[in-house]
């Protein structure tokens, strides 16, 4: 299974002045074997620790953070020789031995020449008060579930993915038949490896559902594992509002839909908590789209996504059989799967961290607001081929965008003011957005 995680990887290692590396991302992300993955190919050995329920890596670390003393513990774990340059050293779970994600910060300083990646699930929440996280001495990797490119890939479409990749629409076009039948398996599948394994196993959507919900029980269990015995019932709570919060025409985040007469203060420190786990993604509102884009956030109205397309279709009990013909799927929940679709292409992909924007005084929306290279650019989302764009283009009436992007399931289509950008290529938007512009500056000059 490709996933493009690894050229970042290969990039980290031939880096001058490479820092130990953390990777995050939610549970069953696919974070150890994109690790091991990694070593293998590019190291001649790896020396994996695991910290879960390891009481000697706890003792080890327990001591002083002096380096020769901790490599050599680190040899007789992993039973493998650790060589400056041939070694890779892997951490897992690191979260479990606090005190283990201190010592990056000595690894850092004292020895730059080890080269260490570290892997935790629950790596952005605070996880000991009295343990000093090593800021400014690492760098980080997020990583998500597979994307759409990589499903294609992992599901022997590579030509089709190859096609897109060189912004071929023409070519595109032809196939987009086959590309709407993958990406409706896609929405149902999603991205976790684990269900995408099942699915290539088997072809069975039973199958794929089932490894789902057993994901978002285990889910569940690390609530009460991880999260302060008082925030759990609330993190519990907006857990399972996700599917009624998206099922809503307007997607802001309603705190009246996790409880009865809620209040944003009780449920802070619950979204917080998900989201520093990788288990909700948020998207604040802009009151501007000026540069930066985070310069005129509001703090105070935000919508809430899940992890994973797929995930979101098990935790609304989607019946499978009843939408996988037609285009049906794609306008399930007023499509909110089609917007939890574009949201996770725009964060895993384009690397992109989007908001949206709404108007103070009436009930135009833009569902996505995006800053590529320096420019803002507003992204609306059909879920289906009505290609009616109202609220896109009253915002373009007040803020004359140098171009707008709408996605849906019609084909590319440019316009003087307005790209419509096929679902199922939306992942290419930062790039196309600098070619576009690129060739209009060299037309200008």
């Amino acid at each position: 299974m490709y996933r493009k995680a690894i050229e970042r990887l290969k990039s980290w290692k031939t880096s001058e002045i490479s820092k130990p590396l953390i990777i995050r991302g939610a549970r069953q992300t696919g974070k150890t074997w994109l690790m091991k993955e990694f070593g293998n190919s590019c190291y001649e050995r790896c020396a994996y620790i695991n910290f879960e329920n390891n009481s000697r890596m706890k003792l080890l670390f327990e001591g002083d953070f002096d380096i020769e003393r901790l490599l050599l513990g680190l040899q007789v774990e992993a039973e493998c020789p650790i060589v400056p340059g041939e070694t890779l050293i892997l951490f897992d779970e690191v979260q479990e031995v606090p005190k283990a994600l201190t010592s990056l910060k000595y690894f850092q300083e004292n020895a730059v020449q080890h080269s260490i990646i570290a892997a935790g699930s629950i790596l952005g929440v605070a996880l000991h008060p009295d343990t000093s996280f090593p800021v400014g001495k690492v760098e980080f990797l997020n990583l998500y579930p597979l994307s759409f490119p990589e499903f294609l890939q992992a599901t022997g479409n590579t030509p089709l993915h190859d096609m897109i990749e060189k912004l071929d629409f023409s070519m595109v076009s032809v196939f987009a038949v086959k590309l709407k039948e993958l990406l409706r398996q896609y929405y149902l599948v999603g991205g976790m490896p684990e269900v995408v394994n099942g699915f290539l196993w088997k072809r069975d959507f039973t199958v794929v559902r089932d490894i789902q919900k057993q994901l978002l029980d285990a889910y569940e269990q690390d609530f009460s594992k991880h999260a302060p015995n008082t925030t759990v019932p609330r993190i519990r709570s907006v857990w399972k509002s996700l599917p009624a919060q998206l099922a809503r025409e307007n997607r802001k985040f309603v705190y009246g839909l996790v409880r009865k007469g809620a209040r944003a203060r009780e449920y802070e420190l619950a979204i917080q908590w998900l989201s520093d786990c990788g288990l909700v993604h948020i998207v604040n509102r802009i009151t501007k789209p000026g540069i930066s884009l985070q310069a005129y956030r509001d703090s105070a109205a935000f919508k809430l996504y899940a992890p994973d397309v797929g995930l979101l279709c098990a935790m609304s009990d989607l019946d499978t059989r009843s939408v996988l013909q037609g285009n049906r799927l794609f306008e399930e929940f007023k499509g909110a799967l089609t917007e939890q679709f574009v949201l996770q292409q725009l964060i895993s992909n384009a690397g992109i961290n989007p908001f949206y924007w709404s108007a103070d005084r009436s009930k135009g929306e833009v569902d996505f607001v995006l800053q590529i290279a320096g420019m803002v650019l507003p992204l609306e989302v059909k879920s289906y081929e009505n290609l009616q764009a109202k609220s896109l283009k009253s915002y373009c009436n007040i803020y004359s965008p140098r171009i707008a992007f709408r996605t849906s399931l019609s084909g590319y289509r440019e316009e003087e003011w307005l790209i419509n950008l096929p679902l199922y290529t939306l992942h290419t938007i930062a790039e196309l957005a600098n070619r576009l512009f690129s060739g209009r500056r060299m037309e200008q000059e």
